[in-house]
């Protein structure tokens, strides 16, 4: 490949998938084992893993190997090439506290930007052999039993009929932005808890309407961007501006829901 030429999509989502599929094995090597977990975060929990740990240096070294031009910015080893021009951001494991209790709501985040616009991403899991991915102008799940089907959002636009979910309540500040999130929940048809990355997903299948959250860093939602907007939804900061740095995160799956939201957010 010539330097100077940019490489073509097919081949950067090709690797998307390769990353995925190296990745997984070194997870699932861990997964429902007793597993040391370290703590991150000082007078809280951010718990990491050799899982994690395993899965980004995997990833890291693949991607030195096929774009050693690219950056890569990572959950557990930083920034590589910060002024790369396309950068890979990876989350190895998103939802640990799911992973190391078991149960199967988490996922490997693999997104790539050029420049500030996110380009591709992608969500794996796989322990259930689920996988989304963003292709140019649509988006696709591979489904347990590897059916590869079109992903969809489904017309809701009102805050009445819509399902919302995001990870935990304990991820709102007291104040504004509790107050934010109860509007929201109070006003929806039913919110549930728990889904971290995975229900990103379910956005995009058009099971789930809204996902709100706050706190966020780019590995945890800049993967997510073009699955659910290629699939017909839209992501944005709580402000409408791009979510590509993490932040305070809104993710609709009727662009006209994500209006009323916002309102209703920021009301």
């Amino acid at each position: 490949m010539a330097k100077d030429r940019p490489p073509s999509f097919k081949s950067l989502l090709d690797t998307a998938h390769q990353l995925a599929d190296l990745s997984g094995p070194v997870i699932l090597r861990h997964f429902r084992k007793r597993i040391k977990v370290d703590n991150k975060q000082d007078g809280g929990f951010d718990p990491v893993t050799a899982a994690d740990r395993g899965a980004e240096r995997v990833i890291a070294d693949a991607l030195a190997a096929r774009f050693p031009d690219h950056g890569v910015v990572g959950e557990e080893y930083g920034i590589r090439q910060p002024d790369a021009r396309y950068r890979w951001i990876v989350d190895p494991i998103d939802g640990t506290r799911s992973f190391i209790i078991g149960t199967p709501m988490w996922g490997t985040l693999i997104g790539l930007v050029d420049g500030a616009a996110p380009v591709l991403g992608m969500l794996d899991q796989p322990y259930t052999g689920e996988r989304f991915w963003s292709a140019e102008r649509a988006s696709y799940m591979r489904s347990i039993g590897g059916k590869t089907s079109r992903l969809r959002t489904r017309q809701c636009p009102r805050i009445e009929d819509a399902i919302v979910a995001t990870t935990h309540p304990d991820l709102f500040a007291q104040g504004r932005e509790a107050q934010s999130f109860e509007r929201v929940k109070r006003q929806s048809r039913m919110t549930r808890f728990g889904g971290d990355c995975y229900s990103y997903g379910m956005v995009a299948a058009g099971l789930i309407d809204v996902v709100i959250e706050a706190g966020l860093k780019s590995f945890d939602v800049v993967a997510l961007i073009p699955i659910i907007e290629r699939a017909g939804g839209r992501v944005t900061t709580w402000d409408g501006r791009p979510a590509t740095e993490g932040g305070n995160v809104l993710a609709c799956g009727d662009p006209a829901l994500h209006d009323a939201v916002l309102e209703l957010v920021n009301r």
